[in-house]
């Protein structure tokens, strides 16, 4: 008997599909939450990988890197232009290449369960209690190792598995314009506040009285916030 490719890809699933389920089991535990993101995740990356090696515009865009040779200019100004706002998400990208601090702009396609805050939410800090709006969050602290050393401290290495925001500080309660980058547990939501800062246009359109509604080159990084 010939096995065809959809015979073999047919055995291949149910092999995997009992392997898979342990995995996500002891990985994850049986909270439905949590194995649901992971299956999504699981699904993103798989997909991400196809899309990045797998496609003939993957290697396009291979032969146009070793060539130096731009197959894609086109196609490129027509998607930044359908997100609007390209500037902007250039000179991110720019000031913070490698992704610190809440600033990658790989899109955050799935929001793990534990991440309890989203990007344009108005938030105090618990102790030092200033003000200020989000706009940025890793699932686990990203930052310099340095950094987190020194400001998380060898009392709170817990800090690091948790999710991290960047935060716009209201001008009001520090006068020269900052960014934080601070633990979920020491910070929570106010309502009915809006935030003072030069770079608050730049990420959002306006206030809707309860969150700042982001523009749509943010929305794009953020697409379930």
């Amino acid at each position: 008997m010939t096995l065809t490719f959809s015979d073999v890809l047919i055995f291949f699933v149910l092999c995997t599909c009992v392997p898979l389920q342990y995995f996500l089991v002891n990985n994850w535990g049986n909270v439905e939450s949590s194995r649901s993101y992971a299956i999504n995740k699981l699904i993103t990356r798989i997909t991400n990988f196809y899309d990045e090696y797998l496609t003939l515009e993957s290697w396009k865009k291979w032969v146009s890197n070793l060539l130096d040779i731009d197959y894609g200019a086109a196609d490129t100004s027509l998607v930044l232009d359908d997100l609007g706002e390209s500037p902007a998400l250039e000179v991110l990208r720019f000031k913070q290449k490698d992704g610190y601090f809440g600033f990658s702009q790989e899109p955050r396609l799935l929001r793990h369960p534990n991440v309890k805050y989203r990007v344009g939410q108005v938030v105090r800090h618990r102790k030092w209690n200033y003000r200020g709006v989000i706009i940025g969050w890793d699932e686990k602290a990203r930052a310099p190792i340095e950094w987190l050393e020194q400001m998380h401290g060898k009392e709170n290495p817990h800090w690091r598995d948790m999710p991290n925001y960047s935060i716009l500080v209201d001008t009001r309660d520090r006068l020269i314009p900052q960014l934080t980058y601070v633990p979920q547990e020491n910070i929570e939501i106010i309502t009915d506040t809006q935030v003072i800062h030069p770079m608050i246009e730049l990420h959002f359109e306006r206030f809707d009285g309860i969150r700042y509604l982001p523009r749509p080159w943010f929305q794009a990084v953020y697409p379930q916030d």
